[in-house]
């Protein structure tokens, strides 16, 4: 969830309207017809009708109360997490699924009391805002403060050798960088540091991890680009470093749904279930849970062509932990019947930007080979979502594959994958301002990681308009991926990407794709 590129693309644009040849469909009510709880949603026109913001939000809103029992986090391992999972599993069966949960164990991390920072001396004594990263280990340090070698390049804390001299029990103040903060956390913990801080070398807070492996027994604690600058200069600095910590063998779930249909090329549609330990996660990632949920009750009773498998991940946070898990579990026969996968991980931020992942890297975005295009079919996702964007209005942008959530195991065995993300710790570019709104030099979602990923984190406009996004393209391939792997599908549910043939007299409900979008008023901007 990193770099983004922004290209407009008027030959793209009209392509991808094109594509959508569908009657306008009117604007959805704010709730859902009384038919929806009756009828077959088999076409995107009631499909949409009754994917509604209202129902949503309730997912999220149960979300946040679960948290609020169990003090504020709903993160893998917890009781709110577990709790999260009931709630999931009693709504799918209510819509009546057969839902399937998948237990597993994982590494997990749970503060126990909040991090404490303080300076100690020189004057003026006081605290310094702070975060943990995640897997700290447990301390209570008073300590002068020492920085590596080769301070200010980037590499600082890198090398072993940066940290010769250092003296032991000191807390070392290493700057992020060109390395991971375990490495620089490892080095410092080798040397004889009793404590790291790791302050950014950007604007904002540092939501890190130091990864479920990282074992050391050391307090590693984050500060702002700005407090960093003002410790490293500081001559004489005694501080004192706080981190109460629980690190251990837990067990956690995943939750499936199963749709009817064929069974040798299922659609899967996923999102993690669980929070950071520090807040309740409804933005991160309540929103693409709720969404995914809300889509799965409104799909109960459409007989699809190919089998849709929604997934709900745990210990995602941990490191796509439950999605690793599951992937991996899986038989080569099994990996071969599954045609696509659909992430949603943070579909409401409310400095939002609608970014769609880029299946066949024409964004160019990072160092070449960074974040490479995704297995073939990929391109031909990307596409779908654009299409949707475009005939709905909204502008769009390409993000990389950059691993951090949960279509990355898919993507490492070469299954077709995309996504929708409105974005994370960025910030936002006054180019993007101008075209989403929000407020440029802002990140896309201020409580990132944070305790304030509430109920109120959130963007009506950009969550009701990526719902519709998740429900139109979980109905669409439900009928027909012939455009990402040849599969014949419903004729009336054509390729809406530009590829693919989609004739076949293939079994599933008979509705028709046409009037599946509204026209907004004005005219779309494209952008990748």
């Amino acid at each position: 969830m990193s770099r983004t590129s922004l290209r407009i693309g008027a030959v793209v644009a009209a392509a991808a309207a094109s594509a959508l040849s569908f009657t306008p469909l009117v604007q959805a009510a704010p709730k859902p017809s009384p038919a929806c709880d009756t009828r077959v949603n088999n076409t995107h026109a009631k499909l949409m009708e009754c994917i509604t913001l209202e129902g949503v939000r309730e997912h999220q809103k149960a979300l946040q109360s679960i948290a609020d029992a169990n003090g504020g986090t709903r993160v893998s391992g917890s009781p709110g997490y577990d709790e999260s999972v009931d709630y999931v599993v009693e709504r799918l069966k209510k819509a009546g699924y057969t839902p399937r949960v998948q237990p597993f164990t994982f590494q997990t991390f749970i503060s126990l009391s909040p991090p404490v920072l303080e300076r100690v001396a020189p004057p003026p004594a006081g605290p310094v805002a702070t975060t943990f990263l995640s897997y700290s280990g447990s301390g209570d340090v008073t300590a002068s403060v020492s920085r590596p070698a080769d301070a200010g390049s980037g590499n600082e804390g890198c090398d072993a050798s940066d940290f010769a001299g250092f003296a032991a029990g000191n807390i070392a103040l290493v700057q992020r960088g060109t390395c991971t903060f375990a490495i620089k956390s490892t080095n410092a913990y080798n040397a004889g540091a009793s404590a790291v801080i790791i302050w950014n070398n950007q604007a904002g807070v540092i939501n890190g991890t130091l990864g479920n492996d990282f074992t050391l027994d050391i307090p590693v604690m984050a500060v702002t680009q700005a407090a960093g600058a003002e410790l490293a200069a500081t001559a004489g600095l005694t501080m004192r470093v706080k981190a109460e910590t629980f690190r251990g063998q837990a067990t956690t779930y995943n939750v499936f749904a199963q749709t009817s249909g064929s069974t040798d090329n299922v659609v899967m549609a996923g999102a993690h279930l669980d929070s950071v330990n520090a807040g309740p996660g409804i933005n991160d990632n309540g929103s693409g849970s709720a969404a995914i949920l809300e889509v799965a009750e409104q799909m109960a009773k459409v007989r699809p062509v190919n089998a849709v498998r929604f997934a709900w991940w745990g210990a995602e946070e941990s490191g796509l932990v439950g999605s690793r898990y599951y992937v991996t579990n899986l038989s080569e026969a099994e990996r071969d019947q599954i045609a696509l996968y659909l992430n949603f991980d943070m579909v409401g931020s409310p400095n939002h930007v609608f970014f769609v992942y880029d299946g066949d890297n024409s964004d160019g975005t990072g160092l070449p080979g960074d974040a490479p295009a995704g297995p073939e079919g990929s391109a031909q996702i990307e596409k779908t979502f654009e299409a949707f964007y475009a005939k709905v209005g909204e502008p769009f942008k390409g993000t990389d594959f950059s691993g951090r959530s949960d279509y990355g195991p898919f993507i490492e065995i070469g299954i077709p994958s995309g996504g929708l993300f409105t974005g994370a710790e960025g910030v936002k570019s006054v180019e993007e301002a101008a075209l989403w709104g929000g407020t440029a030099g802002q990140q896309y979602d201020p409580c990132y990681h944070l305790a304030c990923d509430t109920y109120a984190n959130n963007n009506d406009h950009a969550l009701e308009v990526n719902s519709d996004a998740i429900g139109f393209s979980v109905l669409q391939y439900a009928m027909n991926t012939s455009d990402v792997n040849g599969r014949p599908g419903k004729g009336n549910f054509p390729p809406v990407s530009g590829d693919g043939a989609g004739t076949s007299g293939a079994g599933g409900d008979s509705g028709s794709s046409q009037g599946g979008l509204h026209d907004h008023d004005h005219a779309p901007t494209h952008t990748e």
